[in-house]
């Protein structure tokens, strides 16, 4: 004789699971919107405009940051152009570490900060290499804040302008995140 409270508990599960699968095949699901966004970031080691010094290296704070081991802090205007009087968008914040042998790749971690915009009071946490050699080089977008929470993506950076004597740098980034 069969088991009334199986058959029930067989009904049950049966409905249970045509139910769940019928949610989880209907329901729109959510998807990341994209952003792509083009923006320089003009790096001076050197004048009274500076934005970067090193901090630590093989000669102590006096080290060059094309030496390998060596740390800079960086506090960069972003701008929406090419040149240092273009629209200020934001500020660069964070550290580059010199951490190939020959000295011509830097480890970089830092936070673009957006001051105005359309992003205003939103960041970008980047992380990656920079072989400043290369015409080209690729980095992660690994987090963000404010309009760009729980993103990722990844970004482009050209060199627009470079002055090794000076110590430099306009810096041409293309980023690609995607972010709900």
């Amino acid at each position: 004789m069969a088991n009334p409270l199986n058959l029930t508990s067989n009904s049950f599960f049966f409905i249970f699971t045509l139910t769940i699968l019928y949610v989880a095949y209907t329901f729109p699901r959510l998807q990341p919107n994209q952003t792509n966004l083009v923006f320089y970031v003009h790096d001076h080691f050197t004048g009274e405009d500076s934005t970067a010094a090193t901090v630590a290296g093989k000669t102590g704070p006096t080290s060059s940051i094309l030496r390998f081991g060596t740390v800079a802090i960086v506090d960069d205007p972003v701008t929406e152009g090419p040149t240092t009087d273009s629209t200020l968008i934001g500020r660069a914040q964070g550290v580059y570490i010199n951490s190939q042998l020959d000295g011509k790749a830097l480890y970089m971690v830092f936070s673009v900060i957006f001051t105005a915009g359309e992003f205003r009071g939103s960041s970008l946490e980047i992380q990656g290499s920079d072989i400043f050699g290369l015409k080209e080089r690729e980095f992660g977008i690994v987090s963000g804040t404010g309009y760009f929470r729980f993103v990722k993506g990844y970004g482009i950076m050209e060199t627009e302008f470079m002055d090794l004597v000076n110590l430099r740098a306009t810096l041409k980034l293309n980023v690609t995140v995607k972010h709900y």
